[in-house]
């Protein structure tokens, strides 16, 4: 598997697990402030409307014993109240712990001064009757005592609407506890839904995308082999019948220049025939090197060796056209080449570029690392880049780009890619290319690194 990919893996599996965590540990934070909502709230439920009820009622009993008492002077009645009273007084006291919010705590206050109050109105009843017992006049004692009466009531029933308030003010919390809860399911969601859709993206475009490429160069490749099968065989029966004939007639004209005279017609005509032979001769001697590539002589170089060498080698014949032959990135690489087949491919990708160039460009040689599949297996490689800022190659050119006798050239054999990449296929490596029309063409040569 490519390193890059298992490490984009790791990140997509750790990502999610941190999202699965974050959504766990949010809904269990959510649910613990709504239990703990909940509980406070039926706690603050049952003892705000059991104090609430309890104080009414005793208040209402404790006004029962003072009007029976006011009315028929009954020591048992003021008694009766006496004792409740303090009851009461004792209850109030105890609930001071278990009522201690922030809205329940002020009422508590209140309450304990309203009912001494409370307490001081029925003792001035007592004493007005204690004092004068004949006496029907005690509107003002009366008064006084329904005034406290209806003031500890009063303070009762707020005391129930701050329990209300405290109700209203649990909802809300709790509703605020679920929509934090909803928006974060929402965007882990959402997140989990991304980082599954950037999986898929990473896997297609690292795993099948390259699997697709591979497939259909697997194809060209083995519909290249055989059709250089093919004309490999046919290319070196027709070159080993030429070469004879060829040889004959060049050893003919030989003799026969020897007896022509300088300046004549007749010796111009065999000067053309001379320089047509010599072509028929290369056209053979490609012929030959296309069926049957010599096997490398391998040795262990560093990866600008040949560039510079090509570079030193052509920079004359570059600078004649005004074309800059110029060396770019070189990676610090051994690898195990033929020094003078490469360099061949190399002059051939060199001559190509400086022919779409024409005059004033700029060809660029680099040596650069990467990694590569290949004969099924992921390697690491050297690639030698000749790069060209001329006319790019058009469609209909690319698209027999490495068939052999195909040329544009007037006076070209359509070979020299062809061998070229047989040479790159004996290096156990292979001859890659990018062009733009009006932007120049790259062609790489990939050959694995040299083992340290």
């Amino acid at each position: 598997m490519n390193p890059g990919l298992k490490i984009r893996l790791i990140i997509f599996f750790a990502a999610s697990a941190t999202l699965v965590a974050l959504i766990v540990w949010m809904a269990h934070t959510s649910w613990q402030q709504i239990g703990t909502l909940h509980r406070k709230l039926t706690t603050v439920q049952g003892k705000s409307f059991e104090f609430s009820d309890h104080l009414q009622q005793a208040i209402l009993g404790l006004n029962y014993s003072v009007l029976h008492y006011a009315a028929y002077r009954d020591p048992d009645d003021w008694r009766t109240f006496d004792l409740a009273s303090q009851e009461l007084g004792r209850w109030i006291k105890a609930q001071q712990p278990l009522l201690s919010s922030a809205k329940e705590k002020p009422f508590l206050e209140q309450i304990n001064d309203a009912y001494k109050d409370y307490l001081a109105a029925a003792a001035a009843i007592n004493t007005r009757i204690y004092e004068t017992p004949q006496s029907t006049t005690r509107l003002k004692e009366f008064t006084e005592f329904e005034k406290q009466s209806k003031r500890i009531l009063d303070l009762g029933f707020k005391l129930a609407q701050s329990h209300e308030e405290s109700l209203a003010s649990f909802q809300a919390q709790t509703s605020q506890s679920l929509n934090t809860l909803r928006r974060a399911l929402l965007g882990s969601l959402i997140l989990l839904l991304i980082a599954g859709c950037w999986l898929a993206a990473v896997v297609y475009r690292d795993m099948i995308a390259p699997l697709q490429v591979q497939l259909v160069e697997s194809r060209q490749l083995v519909e290249r082999q055989e059709k250089l099968a093919s004309l490999g065989m046919l290319a070196a029966g027709v070159a080993h019948e030429i070469r004879n004939p060829l040889t004959a007639i060049k050893t003919w004209l030989y003799i026969q220049q020897k007896h022509l005279k300088p300046g004549t017609a007749e010796q111009a005509e065999a000067n053309i025939i001379s320089v047509e032979i010599n072509r028929l001769e290369r056209i053979v001697k490609d012929f030959l090197l296309f069926a049957r590539p010599s096997e490398p002589q391998l040795v262990r170089v560093s990866a600008e060796q040949p560039l510079q060498e090509v570079l030193a080698f052509l920079h004359p014949q570059m600078h004649k056209s005004d074309i800059q032959l110029v060396l770019g990135e070189m990676a610090a690489a051994q690898i195990q080449i033929d020094p003078q087949q490469i360099k061949q491919v190399l002059i051939n990708l060199i001559q190509n570029a400086a022919e779409s160039i024409g005059e004033n460009g700029v060809i660029t040689l680099r040596a650069r690392l990467g990694e590569k599949q290949i004969s099924d297996r992921l390697l690491k490689v050297v690639i030698l880049e000749v790069s060209d800022n001329g006319k790019g190659i058009p469609g209909e050119v690319e698209k027999r780009l490495f068939d052999p006798f195909f040329t544009t050239k007037e006076s070209g054999t359509g070979l020299g890619l062809p061998i070229a990449a047989r040479i790159v296929e004996k290096h156990n490596g292979a001859l890659q290319y990018q062009t733009r029309v009006d932007r120049g063409t790259t062609f790489g040569i990939i050959l694995p690194q040299a083992q340290s």
